[in-house]
Protein backbone atom coordinates (compact mmCIF):
# COMPACT_ATOMS: atom_id res chain seq x y z
CA UNK A 1 0.00 0.00 0.00
CA UNK A 2 1.22 3.45 -0.61
CA UNK A 3 2.83 5.35 2.11
CA UNK A 4 2.73 9.27 2.32
CA UNK A 5 4.47 11.58 4.43
CA UNK A 6 3.26 14.58 6.12
CA UNK A 7 5.53 17.08 7.73
CA UNK A 8 3.95 18.81 10.80
CA UNK A 9 6.64 21.42 12.52
CA UNK A 10 8.95 19.45 14.15
CA UNK A 11 6.92 16.13 13.60
CA UNK A 12 6.86 13.25 10.80
CA UNK A 13 3.46 12.22 10.38
CA UNK A 14 3.09 8.93 8.22
CA UNK A 15 0.00 7.11 7.02
CA UNK A 16 0.32 3.77 6.08
CA UNK A 17 -2.82 2.09 6.40
CA UNK A 18 -4.31 1.77 9.44
CA UNK A 19 -0.96 3.65 10.65
CA UNK A 20 -1.44 7.34 11.94
CA UNK A 21 2.14 7.90 13.79
CA UNK A 22 4.51 11.12 14.24
CA UNK A 23 8.58 10.76 14.11
CA UNK A 24 10.28 13.64 15.77
CA UNK A 25 12.50 15.48 13.58
CA UNK A 26 15.28 16.33 16.23
CA UNK A 27 18.00 19.12 14.86
CA UNK A 28 16.30 18.76 11.08
CA UNK A 29 15.26 22.27 9.69
CA UNK A 30 11.06 22.67 9.11
CA UNK A 31 10.76 25.86 7.78
CA UNK A 32 10.79 24.82 4.37
CA UNK A 33 8.78 21.91 4.70
CA UNK A 34 6.29 24.16 6.67
CA UNK A 35 6.16 26.52 3.56
CA UNK A 36 5.87 23.37 1.07
CA UNK A 37 4.23 20.51 3.36
CA UNK A 38 4.29 17.67 -0.07
CA UNK A 39 7.96 18.73 -1.15
CA UNK A 40 9.37 15.73 -2.15
CA UNK A 41 12.88 14.28 -1.15
CA UNK A 42 16.04 14.72 -2.98
CA UNK A 43 16.84 11.90 -5.20
CA UNK A 44 20.41 11.18 -3.60
CA UNK A 45 19.14 10.35 -0.23
CA UNK A 46 19.28 7.16 0.48
CA UNK A 47 16.46 4.70 1.12
CA UNK A 48 15.16 4.34 4.53
CA UNK A 49 13.51 1.45 5.82
CA UNK A 50 9.78 1.92 6.44
CA UNK A 51 9.38 -0.71 9.18
CA UNK A 52 12.01 1.45 10.56
CA UNK A 53 10.09 4.89 10.54
CA UNK A 54 7.13 3.06 11.54
CA UNK A 55 8.88 2.08 14.90
CA UNK A 56 10.14 5.34 15.00
CA UNK A 57 7.20 6.57 14.95
CA UNK A 58 5.57 4.39 17.59
CA UNK A 59 8.21 4.93 20.05
CA UNK A 60 8.07 8.98 19.58
CA UNK A 61 4.50 8.75 20.21
CA UNK A 62 4.57 6.73 22.86
CA UNK A 63 7.17 9.48 24.46
CA UNK A 64 4.79 12.00 23.43
CA UNK A 65 1.80 10.17 24.90
CA UNK A 66 3.76 9.53 28.50
CA UNK A 67 4.74 12.94 28.61
CA UNK A 68 1.63 14.27 28.12
CA UNK A 69 0.10 11.46 30.67
CA UNK A 70 2.75 12.59 33.64
CA UNK A 71 1.92 16.25 33.06
CA UNK A 72 -1.53 15.72 33.06
CA UNK A 73 -1.50 13.70 36.05
CA UNK A 74 0.57 16.28 37.89
CA UNK A 75 -1.47 18.95 37.09
CA UNK A 76 -4.83 16.75 38.55
CA UNK A 77 -3.32 15.42 41.85
CA UNK A 78 -5.53 12.28 41.89
CA UNK A 79 -6.23 8.89 40.97
CA UNK A 80 -6.54 8.54 37.24
CA UNK A 81 -9.99 7.02 36.00
CA UNK A 82 -11.26 5.62 32.45
CA UNK A 83 -12.22 9.48 31.60
CA UNK A 84 -8.75 11.02 31.83
CA UNK A 85 -7.76 11.44 27.95
CA UNK A 86 -4.38 11.94 27.95
CA UNK A 87 -4.88 7.84 30.00
CA UNK A 88 -7.32 6.71 26.91
CA UNK A 89 -5.11 8.16 23.93
CA UNK A 90 -1.81 5.91 26.16
CA UNK A 91 -3.65 2.78 25.92
CA UNK A 92 -4.78 3.40 22.27
CA UNK A 93 -0.99 4.20 21.16
CA UNK A 94 0.41 1.13 22.91
CA UNK A 95 -2.26 -1.14 21.88
CA UNK A 96 -1.07 0.06 18.17
CA UNK A 97 2.34 -0.66 19.59
CA UNK A 98 0.95 -4.35 20.48
CA UNK A 99 -0.47 -4.97 17.08
CA UNK A 100 2.59 -3.64 15.21
CA UNK A 101 4.24 -6.78 13.40
CA UNK A 102 1.79 -9.22 14.14
CA UNK A 103 2.04 -12.36 11.52
CA UNK A 104 -1.49 -12.44 11.23
CA UNK A 105 -4.75 -12.81 12.91
CA UNK A 106 -4.81 -16.40 14.25
CA UNK A 107 -1.90 -14.68 16.92
CA UNK A 108 -0.76 -12.74 18.84
CA UNK A 109 -3.86 -10.40 20.37
CA UNK A 110 -5.81 -12.50 18.39
CA UNK A 111 -5.06 -15.75 19.93
CA UNK A 112 -4.49 -17.57 23.70
CA UNK A 113 -0.85 -18.34 23.27
CA UNK A 114 0.86 -15.19 23.61
CA UNK A 115 0.29 -13.74 26.91
CA UNK A 116 1.64 -12.12 30.34
CA UNK A 117 -0.04 -12.94 33.64
CA UNK A 118 -1.42 -10.32 35.67
CA UNK A 119 -2.75 -11.68 38.70
CA UNK A 120 -1.78 -10.83 41.86
CA UNK A 121 0.67 -14.07 42.42
CA UNK A 122 2.18 -13.28 39.02
CA UNK A 123 6.04 -12.88 38.46
CA UNK A 124 7.70 -10.67 36.00
CA UNK A 125 9.90 -13.74 34.10
CA UNK A 126 6.51 -16.02 33.53
CA UNK A 127 5.82 -15.54 30.02
CA UNK A 128 2.02 -16.30 30.31
CA UNK A 129 -1.19 -13.44 29.71
CA UNK A 130 -3.44 -14.61 31.64
CA UNK A 131 -6.79 -12.50 32.74
CA UNK A 132 -8.67 -14.12 35.87
CA UNK A 133 -12.76 -14.29 35.15
CA UNK A 134 -13.35 -13.00 38.49
CA UNK A 135 -11.58 -9.47 37.51
CA UNK A 136 -13.69 -8.74 34.36
CA UNK A 137 -16.66 -9.34 32.74
CA UNK A 138 -17.00 -11.75 29.38
CA UNK A 139 -14.92 -11.29 26.90
CA UNK A 140 -15.63 -12.72 23.57
CA UNK A 141 -12.32 -11.74 22.40
CA UNK A 142 -8.73 -11.84 22.59
CA UNK A 143 -7.92 -8.32 21.59
CA UNK A 144 -10.81 -7.29 24.35
CA UNK A 145 -8.70 -9.52 26.87
CA UNK A 146 -5.77 -7.89 25.59
CA UNK A 147 -7.36 -4.33 26.68
CA UNK A 148 -8.19 -5.64 29.77
CA UNK A 149 -4.94 -6.55 30.48
CA UNK A 150 -3.35 -3.23 29.31
CA UNK A 151 -6.11 -1.56 32.18
CA UNK A 152 -4.77 -4.30 34.84
CA UNK A 153 -1.37 -4.25 33.98
CA UNK A 154 -1.55 0.16 35.11
CA UNK A 155 -3.30 -0.31 37.86
CA UNK A 156 -0.51 -2.90 39.18
CA UNK A 157 1.97 -0.99 38.23
CA UNK A 158 3.68 -3.73 36.38
CA UNK A 159 3.21 -3.00 32.11
CA UNK A 160 7.24 -1.66 32.17
CA UNK A 161 7.88 -5.22 33.76
CA UNK A 162 5.62 -7.38 31.38
CA UNK A 163 6.88 -5.33 28.39
CA UNK A 164 10.36 -6.02 29.26
CA UNK A 165 10.23 -9.43 29.71
CA UNK A 166 8.42 -9.88 26.59
CA UNK A 167 11.25 -8.08 24.90
CA UNK A 168 13.59 -10.59 26.87
CA UNK A 169 11.56 -13.55 25.47
CA UNK A 170 12.48 -13.22 22.01
CA UNK A 171 12.07 -17.33 20.89
CA UNK A 172 8.84 -17.33 22.12
CA UNK A 173 7.92 -14.11 20.74
CA UNK A 174 9.09 -14.94 17.29
CA UNK A 175 6.24 -17.55 16.75
CA UNK A 176 4.05 -13.94 16.91
CA UNK A 177 5.62 -11.38 15.65
CA UNK A 178 7.35 -10.34 12.50
CA UNK A 179 11.31 -9.91 13.08
CA UNK A 180 10.85 -5.84 12.06
CA UNK A 181 8.42 -5.83 15.05
CA UNK A 182 8.85 -3.13 17.46
CA UNK A 183 9.07 -5.39 20.21
CA UNK A 184 11.44 -7.62 18.23
CA UNK A 185 14.06 -4.71 17.85
CA UNK A 186 15.74 -2.74 19.75
CA UNK A 187 13.53 -0.46 20.34
CA UNK A 188 11.59 -2.55 22.40
CA UNK A 189 13.79 -1.96 25.31
CA UNK A 190 14.06 1.87 25.04
CA UNK A 191 10.21 0.87 25.31
CA UNK A 192 10.27 -0.91 28.70
CA UNK A 193 12.67 2.04 29.68
CA UNK A 194 10.33 4.39 29.35
CA UNK A 195 7.24 2.80 30.95
CA UNK A 196 9.11 2.98 33.90
CA UNK A 197 7.83 6.47 34.53
CA UNK A 198 4.45 5.25 34.43
CA UNK A 199 4.99 4.08 38.04
CA UNK A 200 4.68 7.25 39.75
CA UNK A 201 0.84 7.40 38.83
CA UNK A 202 -2.01 5.39 39.80
CA UNK A 203 -5.07 4.49 37.98
CA UNK A 204 -8.10 3.08 39.01
CA UNK A 205 -9.90 0.93 35.72
CA UNK A 206 -13.46 -0.99 36.59
CA UNK A 207 -13.09 -3.76 34.14
CA UNK A 208 -15.86 -5.18 34.77
CA UNK A 209 -17.99 -3.03 33.24
CA UNK A 210 -16.15 -1.50 30.00
CA UNK A 211 -16.53 -3.13 27.01
CA UNK A 212 -13.27 -3.90 26.03
CA UNK A 213 -14.47 -6.20 22.54
CA UNK A 214 -15.13 -2.85 20.48
CA UNK A 215 -12.22 -1.39 18.56
CA UNK A 216 -10.92 1.50 20.62
CA UNK A 217 -10.57 4.92 18.37
CA UNK A 218 -7.60 6.21 16.15
CA UNK A 219 -5.05 8.43 17.73
CA UNK A 220 -6.00 11.92 19.10
CA UNK A 221 -2.71 14.31 17.49
CA UNK A 222 -4.57 17.59 18.13
CA UNK A 223 -3.84 16.84 22.09
CA UNK A 224 -0.35 16.60 20.93
CA UNK A 225 -0.23 19.35 18.34
CA UNK A 226 -1.82 22.21 20.51
CA UNK A 227 0.96 21.92 23.25
CA UNK A 228 3.44 24.59 22.52
CA UNK A 229 6.60 22.29 23.91
CA UNK A 230 5.95 19.81 21.17
CA UNK A 231 7.20 21.78 18.55
CA UNK A 232 9.97 24.46 17.84
CA UNK A 233 8.26 26.55 16.04
CA UNK A 234 6.24 28.97 19.04
CA UNK A 235 5.20 31.80 17.58
CA UNK A 236 1.55 32.17 18.49
CA UNK A 237 0.47 34.32 15.30
CA UNK A 238 -2.43 33.48 12.95
CA UNK A 239 -0.79 32.24 10.28
CA UNK A 240 1.06 29.34 11.84
CA UNK A 241 -2.31 28.07 13.69
CA UNK A 242 -3.80 28.14 9.85
CA UNK A 243 -0.89 26.22 8.51
CA UNK A 244 -1.27 23.56 11.81
CA UNK A 245 -5.46 23.53 11.19
CA UNK A 246 -4.35 22.39 7.21
CA UNK A 247 -1.77 20.06 8.10
CA UNK A 248 -4.69 18.23 10.12
CA UNK A 249 -6.68 18.40 7.46
CA UNK A 250 -4.61 16.87 5.14
CA UNK A 251 -3.57 14.11 7.40
CA UNK A 252 -7.40 13.57 7.86
CA UNK A 253 -8.17 13.58 4.03
CA UNK A 254 -5.28 11.14 3.43
CA UNK A 255 -6.59 9.04 6.17
CA UNK A 256 -10.00 9.21 4.98
CA UNK A 257 -8.88 8.27 1.24
CA UNK A 258 -7.05 5.46 2.47
CA UNK A 259 -10.18 3.92 4.54
CA UNK A 260 -12.61 4.40 1.43
CA UNK A 261 -9.74 2.56 -0.92
CA UNK A 262 -9.60 -0.18 1.61
CA UNK A 263 -13.38 0.19 1.50
CA UNK A 264 -13.65 -0.19 -2.64
CA UNK A 265 -11.25 -3.31 -2.67
CA UNK A 266 -12.95 -5.26 -0.11
CA UNK A 267 -16.43 -4.48 -2.20
CA UNK A 268 -14.55 -5.95 -5.56
CA UNK A 269 -13.17 -8.74 -3.40
CA UNK A 270 -16.77 -9.75 -2.37
CA UNK A 271 -18.28 -8.57 -5.85
CA UNK A 272 -16.20 -11.14 -7.46
CA UNK A 273 -17.14 -13.98 -4.61
CA UNK A 274 -20.92 -13.35 -5.61
CA UNK A 275 -19.98 -13.73 -9.00
CA UNK A 276 -18.64 -16.86 -8.60
CA UNK A 277 -21.44 -17.95 -6.25
CA UNK A 278 -24.12 -16.67 -8.69
CA UNK A 279 -22.28 -18.80 -11.70
CA UNK A 280 -22.14 -21.86 -9.30
CA UNK A 281 -25.70 -21.09 -8.49
CA UNK A 282 -26.53 -21.26 -11.98
CA UNK A 283 -24.72 -24.22 -12.44
CA UNK A 284 -26.76 -25.86 -9.68
CA UNK A 285 -30.46 -24.26 -11.17
CA UNK A 286 -29.61 -26.10 -14.93
CA UNK A 287 -29.15 -29.59 -13.15
CA UNK A 288 -32.35 -29.04 -10.65
CA UNK A 289 -33.87 -28.35 -13.68
CA UNK A 290 -32.74 -31.72 -15.31
CA UNK A 291 -33.40 -33.39 -11.89
CA UNK A 292 -37.21 -32.16 -12.18
CA UNK A 293 -37.45 -33.30 -15.51
CA UNK A 294 -36.70 -36.59 -14.91
CA UNK A 295 -38.72 -36.88 -12.02
CA UNK A 296 -41.41 -36.01 -14.09
CA UNK A 297 -41.32 -38.41 -16.22
CA UNK A 298 -40.36 -40.94 -13.69
CA UNK A 299 -44.01 -39.76 -12.31
CA UNK A 300 -45.54 -40.43 -15.56
CA UNK A 301 -44.61 -43.69 -15.48
CA UNK A 302 -45.05 -44.33 -12.01
CA UNK A 303 -49.35 -43.11 -12.90
CA UNK A 304 -49.86 -44.81 -15.95
CA UNK A 305 -48.53 -47.94 -13.80
CA UNK A 306 -50.91 -46.80 -10.86
CA UNK A 307 -53.72 -47.00 -13.37
CA UNK A 308 -52.97 -50.74 -14.90
CA UNK A 309 -52.51 -51.70 -11.45
CA UNK A 310 -56.52 -50.07 -10.18
CA UNK A 311 -58.12 -51.92 -13.21
CA UNK A 312 -56.78 -55.07 -12.15
CA UNK A 313 -57.78 -54.30 -8.63
CA UNK A 314 -61.30 -53.63 -9.60
CA UNK A 315 -61.64 -56.76 -11.89
CA UNK A 316 -60.51 -59.07 -8.81
CA UNK A 317 -62.79 -56.83 -6.31
CA UNK A 318 -65.88 -58.12 -8.31
CA UNK A 319 -64.47 -61.15 -8.91
CA UNK A 320 -64.18 -62.01 -4.66
CA UNK A 321 -67.46 -59.77 -4.23
CA UNK A 322 -69.87 -62.92 -4.41
CA UNK A 323 -68.24 -65.01 -2.06
CA UNK A 324 -67.95 -61.63 0.22
CA UNK A 325 -71.98 -62.29 0.51
CA UNK A 326 -71.89 -65.65 1.69
CA UNK A 327 -69.08 -64.81 3.96
CA UNK A 328 -70.77 -61.72 5.44
CA UNK A 329 -73.78 -63.94 6.35
CA UNK A 330 -71.81 -66.75 8.45
CA UNK A 331 -70.17 -63.63 10.36
CA UNK A 332 -73.87 -62.16 11.48
CA UNK A 333 -74.78 -65.40 12.61
CA UNK A 334 -71.37 -66.17 14.31
CA UNK A 335 -71.94 -62.48 15.53
CA UNK A 336 -75.15 -63.25 16.91
CA UNK A 337 -73.84 -66.81 18.52
CA UNK A 338 -70.76 -64.41 19.95
CA UNK A 339 -73.45 -61.88 21.52
CA UNK A 340 -75.27 -64.13 23.24
CA UNK A 341 -72.31 -65.68 24.90
CA UNK A 342 -71.40 -62.57 25.47
CA UNK A 343 -74.10 -62.00 27.59
CA UNK A 344 -73.47 -65.60 29.23
CA UNK A 345 -70.32 -64.60 30.21
CA UNK A 346 -71.00 -61.07 31.49
CA UNK A 347 -73.93 -62.45 33.34
CA UNK A 348 -71.53 -64.96 34.86
CA UNK A 349 -69.23 -61.94 35.64
CA UNK A 350 -71.63 -60.13 37.39
CA UNK A 351 -72.40 -63.02 39.70
CA UNK A 352 -68.50 -63.94 40.20
CA UNK A 353 -68.18 -60.40 40.94
CA UNK A 354 -71.33 -60.08 44.21
CA UNK A 355 -69.42 -63.28 45.17
CA UNK A 356 -66.45 -61.59 45.00
CA UNK A 357 -67.62 -58.59 46.79
CA UNK A 358 -69.38 -60.63 49.49
CA UNK A 359 -65.87 -62.63 49.98
CA UNK A 360 -64.49 -59.20 50.33
CA UNK A 361 -66.34 -58.11 52.95
CA UNK A 362 -66.43 -61.17 54.61
CA UNK A 363 -62.83 -61.09 54.78
CA UNK A 364 -63.42 -57.27 55.63
CA UNK A 365 -65.14 -58.73 59.09
CA UNK A 366 -62.84 -61.53 59.72
CA UNK A 367 -59.72 -59.15 59.55
CA UNK A 368 -61.54 -56.47 61.95
CA UNK A 369 -62.29 -59.48 63.84
CA UNK A 370 -58.72 -60.68 63.87
CA UNK A 371 -57.48 -57.55 64.66
CA UNK A 372 -59.65 -57.26 68.03
CA UNK A 373 -58.83 -60.33 68.83
CA UNK A 374 -54.95 -59.42 68.68
CA UNK A 375 -55.31 -56.41 70.21
CA UNK A 376 -56.91 -59.09 72.89
CA UNK A 377 -54.54 -61.12 72.61
CA UNK A 378 -51.78 -58.75 73.05
CA UNK A 379 -53.43 -56.75 76.23
CA UNK A 380 -53.93 -60.87 77.32
CA UNK A 381 -50.22 -60.72 76.77
CA UNK A 382 -49.19 -57.91 78.93
CA UNK A 383 -51.33 -58.77 81.88
CA UNK A 384 -49.59 -62.27 81.99
CA UNK A 385 -46.12 -60.48 82.13
CA UNK A 386 -47.41 -58.16 84.52
CA UNK A 387 -48.23 -60.96 86.79
CA UNK A 388 -45.38 -62.69 85.79
CA UNK A 389 -43.50 -59.51 87.24
CA UNK A 390 -45.90 -60.19 89.93
CA UNK A 391 -45.13 -63.48 90.55
CA UNK A 392 -41.03 -62.83 90.05
CA UNK A 393 -41.44 -60.17 92.81
CA UNK A 394 -43.48 -62.61 94.92
CA UNK A 395 -41.05 -64.95 94.78
CA UNK A 396 -37.96 -62.60 95.75
CA UNK A 397 -39.45 -61.08 98.31
CA UNK A 398 -40.98 -64.82 99.62
CA UNK A 399 -36.68 -66.35 99.07
CA UNK A 400 -35.87 -63.30 101.30
CA UNK A 401 -37.92 -63.77 104.05
CA UNK A 402 -37.54 -67.53 104.01
CA UNK A 403 -33.19 -66.31 104.45
CA UNK A 404 -34.46 -64.00 107.24
CA UNK A 405 -36.26 -67.02 109.07
CA UNK A 406 -34.17 -68.99 108.96
CA UNK A 407 -31.59 -66.85 110.13
CA UNK A 408 -33.71 -65.86 112.74
CA UNK A 409 -34.29 -69.54 113.67
CA UNK A 410 -30.59 -70.43 113.88
CA UNK A 411 -30.53 -67.23 115.90
CA UNK A 412 -33.31 -68.79 118.37
CA UNK A 413 -31.55 -71.75 118.73
CA UNK A 414 -28.26 -70.38 119.56
CA UNK A 415 -30.42 -68.23 122.25
CA UNK A 416 -31.88 -71.13 123.50
CA UNK A 417 -28.71 -72.92 123.91
CA UNK A 418 -26.77 -69.99 126.02
CA UNK A 419 -30.14 -70.05 128.05
CA UNK A 420 -29.75 -73.65 129.02
CA UNK A 421 -25.95 -73.01 129.87
CA UNK A 422 -26.64 -70.11 131.72
CA UNK A 423 -29.40 -72.07 133.60
CA UNK A 424 -26.60 -74.56 134.17
CA UNK A 425 -24.60 -72.06 135.19
CA UNK A 426 -26.12 -70.38 137.45
CA UNK A 427 -27.92 -74.10 139.40
CA UNK A 428 -23.30 -74.48 139.85
CA UNK A 429 -23.16 -70.85 141.08
CA UNK A 430 -26.17 -71.72 143.79
CA UNK A 431 -24.81 -75.05 144.63
CA UNK A 432 -21.30 -73.47 145.07
CA UNK A 433 -22.69 -70.43 147.37
CA UNK A 434 -24.51 -72.51 149.51
CA UNK A 435 -21.61 -74.58 150.49
CA UNK A 436 -19.49 -72.07 151.00
CA UNK A 437 -22.06 -70.35 153.28
CA UNK A 438 -21.72 -74.07 154.85
CA UNK A 439 -18.18 -73.99 155.14
CA UNK A 440 -18.76 -70.61 156.09
CA UNK A 441 -20.40 -71.81 158.79
CA UNK A 442 -18.79 -74.74 159.78
CA UNK A 443 -15.67 -72.58 160.13
CA UNK A 444 -17.87 -70.30 162.64
CA UNK A 445 -18.90 -73.05 164.44
CA UNK A 446 -15.12 -74.65 165.27
CA UNK A 447 -14.03 -71.23 165.85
Amino acid sequence: MAEETIYLCNFRVSVDGEWLCLRELGDLSVTPQLESPQEVPEENDPPKDPTAIERANLLNMVKLSIKSLIESSYQVGRTLDKDFAPLQQFLIVMEHVLKHGLKGVSHGLHSNKLTVSSGPSAAPSKVQIHVPDSDVGTLLTYPGKARAWLRLAMMQKRLADYVKTLVEKKDVMGEFYEPFALLMEEEGMVLAGLLVGLNVIDCNFCVKEDDFDSQLGVIDFSMYLKDPGNYTDRSPGEASRKIFLTYILQLLENYRYHLSLATVTNLQARIENLEKDNSNLSEKLAMANNRVLQLQEEGDKLQTENTRIKGDLEKKLVKSRAGLDDMYVEAQKQLRDETQMRLDVEKELELQISMKQEMEMAMKLLEKDIHEKQDMIVGLRKQLDDIKAINIDMYKKFQAAEGSLKHKTEMLVKLEEKCTQMSQTIKDIEQRSVLLICVSVNCNEAV
